[in-house]
């Protein structure tokens, strides 16, 4: 009698084993396939900046392969852009400032990659709220977190009065350090112990190079024509297909 409960004991033990491996396994594979999702899902490209950077332009060449007339719009547009055999939604968003955080927090779940358009003829006139645009977009925590790649677009380029991607950097890169001095300044006033959250690199001088969750690259452009008659894409095109 007490052989056949230890037999009884034992098997039930077996089967308690199967149970809980059984258990692991479907949590892992629901686990898995919960995260392959989300990587599939992450194939969308932001063109993102403030207005009349040339989003909407640079959004008709990549895919419709034209260039059109455009104006301030208050909505997205969304399209294909095929690459390498591949396929990359690309999503032009508003750059009107009553709208533009709106439609960025709807689609940075889906977010691949994020190129921010910078009109390089103006930027000495706009720096402030393209840098301010561009911190926010940087200390975004999805952005950080998810280690979306980011492309600073400096375009406009056929323009005499351009600045060059370097020049463009250098200018961000002193406007941003200001800016974080600012913010973290701001939130150490609110409570002190959430200076250091606030900042975007250790350190007094911001340097993009010392950013460690984001990278981020500066490529020129010039969406609309060169002296033969096209666009200059070479350079966002080449990066889109490292990123694809």
């Amino acid at each position: 009698m007490e052989k056949e409960t230890l037999v009884e004991e034992s098997t039930t033990s077996d089967f308690t084993k199967i149970y809980i491996a059984i258990i692991v396994v479907l949590v892992t594979l629901v686990l898995f396939l919960i995260y392959r999702s989300r990587t599939v899902s992450r194939r969308s490209v932001l063109l993102t900046g403030l207005c009349n950077s040339g989003k909407t332009v640079l959004f008709a060449r990549l895919v419709h392969g034209q260039l059109v007339k455009t104006f301030t719009s208050m909505k997205e547009n969304a399209g294909e852009y095929i690459i390498n055999g591949s396929s990359l939604k690309i999503i032009d968003i508003p750059g009107h400032e009553r709208v533009r955080d709106k439609f960025f927090d709807q689609y940075k779940p889906e977010a691949k990659a994020i190129v921010y358009v910078v009109d390089s003829t103006l930027i000495q006139d706009e720096i402030r709220d393209i840098a301010e645009y561009l911190y926010n977009i940087l200390s975004c925590p999805d952005i950080a977190n998810n280690k979306i790649n980011v492309l600073i677009l400096c375009n406009k380029q056929d323009i005499p009065a351009s600045k060059n991607c370097s020049t463009v950097k250098t200018m961000l890169e002193r406007e941003l350090t200001t800016l974080q001095i600012t913010k973290s300044s701001q939130l150490e006033f609110v409570d002190p112990k959430i200076k250091k959250s606030s900042l975007l690199v250790d350190g007094d001088n911001f340097q993009f190079s010392l950013m460690s969750s984001i990278k981020v690259d500066f490529v020129d452009c010039n969406a609309t024509t060169t002296e033969d008659g096209s666009p200059n894409l070479e350079g966002l095109e080449k990066w889109l297909s490292k990123i694809v």
